[in-house]
């Protein structure tokens, strides 16, 4: 009997670590970006932002392929710093913010090559669903905070065709390839835990 209570406290000690890495992350909106930009008639690349999002990542550095992100973006907080154009942005001859005020992102899979990780997941915009692939740089190793909030970060990247998500306005003015960078910093605040 003692035995079998030596052996079953030896594989706690081996299991815990591993489960106690695995943590769900806040993405912290302050200090995080979700950006675009598409060129202008062909000539000038027209960059903005969204201002508002938010969040999870479900992260294992001992696992990175199973990571899970879930993010959502409102399309209200699209800003270009030109007002006209973000309420057109905001109109139905783009986003229809009215009708589908989120952008959101659900990871399906990871693929790590090396030092290369990609995430793979669906994207819905303007109520459109399509697979893409993020490009990410990171995740950076995790710090605590002055405050002892523990945080980490990373940098991710795609290029979509925005009339595969319906977003067909004002085809001589726009173009049609859209690159987003997403900068993003995660937290686990400290009275969280693991």
């Amino acid at each position: 009997m003692r035995c079998v209570q030596i052996m079953f406290l030896a594989m706690c000690g081996v299991l815990a670590p591993s489960m106690a890495q695995t943590q769900t992350w806040q993405i912290d909106p302050m200090h995080s970006a979700a950006q675009f930009s598409v060129r202008h008639l062909g000539i000038s690349t027209v960059r903005g932002q969204f201002e508002k999002l938010s969040g999870t990542v479900t992260y294992d550095p001992a696992t990175p392929d199973k990571t899970s992100i879930a993010a959502s973006i409102d399309t209200n907080s699209v800003n270009t710093r030109v007002e006209m154009r973000d309420n057109d942005l905001r109109s139905p001859n783009f986003l229809d913010a009215a009708k589908f005020p989120k952008i959101t992102f659900k990871s399906k899979r990871i693929d790590r090559s090396g030092s290369t990780l990609k995430v793979i997941g669906d994207l819905t915009i303007h109520g459109v669903t399509k697979e893409v692939t993020l490009d990410v740089d990171g995740p950076t190793p995790a710090i605590k905070d002055p405050m002892g909030n523990s945080r980490m970060g990373a940098s991710a990247s795609t290029k979509i065709n925005r009339r595969d998500f319906g977003v067909n306005g004002a085809p001589a003015m726009a173009g049609d390839e859209v690159l987003i960078t997403l900068d993003i910093e995660m937290i686990v605040p400290q009275s969280s835990g693991k």
